[in-house]
């Protein structure tokens, strides 16, 4: 079973050359590795010139945003596999894609595999800050404020081809709007596994600011609301909740 990991960049000169590693550091046998570039400015290009013997595909233009990238990876995938690596990130471990292919050849039945992510400090990657642990998949899931952590979500090719890709006109929460129509609209058979599969820094686009979360939000509540579905009262609430909990659970 080939594995595609697609990593998205623009300017992220100084953790671009780690997740590189991070991917040629796992153990499984039968990785392609795709890099997408938005044509940056800061040394970035240099570094994945430099280690492009460690890169399956490469490119390097400029696109319409991060979802634009995405989108491009995804659709140049050629593994029955595809999952996200963001330039921050940092697999767990040398075992996570093998894991995961493990959990699929344990559960034919399933089309996706998640897991849980570790947030950690920039420059301190062993200082684990918060912990986003998730859980089963059931009825009810989304309603209780629950969604996978995208960095740990593994698709097998065919759901992108029947389900579609990242929706770019969304700026923030086009992973959520994914991640909610595979598993609640499309009904996607999916299987949690219980291990961390990325360290995630600090630092992502829709924490940066107070003003993301809302607009982030926005676009969560506005993707229920687009596939017929209601989201209940107490759902930010209980979203809310998770988080909290996530950052005195580690």
């Amino acid at each position: 079973m080939k594995v595609s990991i697609v990593t998205v960049v623009y300017n992220n000169v100084e953790t671009i050359e780690s997740a590189i590693s991070s991917v040629r550091s796992q153990d499984y046998p039968d990785v392609e590795y795709i890099v997408i570039d938005g044509n940056s400015s800061d040394g970035t290009k240099d570094v994945l010139y430099r280690n492009d013997d460690l890169i399956d595909i490469l490119v390097s233009e400029s696109d319409s945003g991060i979802y634009d990238a995405m989108n491009k990876g995804v659709a140049m995938a050629s593994g029955e596999v595809v999952a996200i690596l963001n330039s921050d990130d940092l697999f767990w471990d040398e075992h996570v894609i093998s894991d995961v292919v493990h959990a699929f050849n344990e559960n034919p039945e399933a089309q996706i595999i998640y897991g849980n992510i570790a947030y950690v400090r920039k420059g301190d990657e062993n200082n684990l800050v918060r912990l986003w642990k998730s859980k089963d998949y059931y009825k009810g899931f989304f309603e209780d404020g629950h969604v996978p952590p995208h960095p740990g979500f593994y698709v097998k090719r065919e759901c992108y081809q029947e389900g579609g890709v990242f929706k770019e006109q969304l700026k923030l929460a086009a992973d959520y709007n994914l991640m909610f129509r595979f598993m609640k609209v499309k009904e996607f058979e999916s299987k949690y596994i219980d291990r961390n599969m990325v360290r995630m820094r600090l630092g992502g686009a829709t924490n940066q600011s107070f003003s993301n979360i809302i607009d982030g939000n926005k676009e969560i509540l506005a993707t229920w609301r687009s596939y017929g579905f209601q989201p209940p009262f107490s759902f930010l609430l209980k979203k809310l909740w998770h988080r909290v909990v996530q950052f005195r659970s580690h």
